[in-house]
């Protein structure tokens, strides 16, 4: 059972072996807002108390990634977004492809956009991906939340982005 485990993580764990593996699934193009209707300044309040609600909005999601990009942290809203969209995956196939992208994009240690997860976080998620799930990347995803919400949200809700959209 053990030499089963390490046989799929070292799989998962390989280097890319052609350049199609550099090819990254989340495209480096200029965030556009999407084209919804700017929030009322009612609805933009709300986002200071609540991170949830304002990454659930797609303007509010922009915004606030274009304030990450500003900051140099913009991985940390694209690793949630790639998580988010790893758990609706429904194919197993496609899980364990998404799995290996997500892990060498934002978590393998000096990966290009590596976030900022402990020791113990990274593990647990590695050793989740030996089998991946929808809940794989749950920990790290957690992790990553809560950092946004206590770094990078407070400093978001006292930025020129924000107080233009409660105006």
């Amino acid at each position: 059972r053990a030499k089963e485990i390490k046989t799929k993580l070292g799989t998962l764990l390989q280097k890319p072996d052609s350049a199609i593996d550099f090819i990254i699934p989340y495209p480096e193009k200029p965030e556009k807002l999407p084209k919804v209707q700017k929030p009322s300044p009612e609805e933009a309040l709300q986002w200071r108390d609540s991170l949830e609600k304002l990454l659930q909005n797609p303007y509010g999601l922009a915004s606030f990634r274009s304030f990450l990009r500003s900051e140099f942290s913009e991985e940390n809203a694209e690793f949630w977004v790639a998580c988010e969209d790893y758990k609706k995956t429904k194919s197993p196939v496609k899980m364990a492809e998404k799995a290996k992208k997500i892990y060498e994009e934002f978590i393998q240690t000096e990966a290009p956009k590596e976030v900022n997860i402990d020791h113990f976080t990274k593990a647990v998620t590695m050793k989740n991906l030996v089998e991946p799930s929808p809940t794989s990347f749950d920990m790290a995803q957690k992790r990553i939340f809560a950092l946004m919400e206590k770094d990078s949200l407070p400093r978001f809700v006292r930025s020129e982005f924000y107080q233009e959209l409660i105006k």
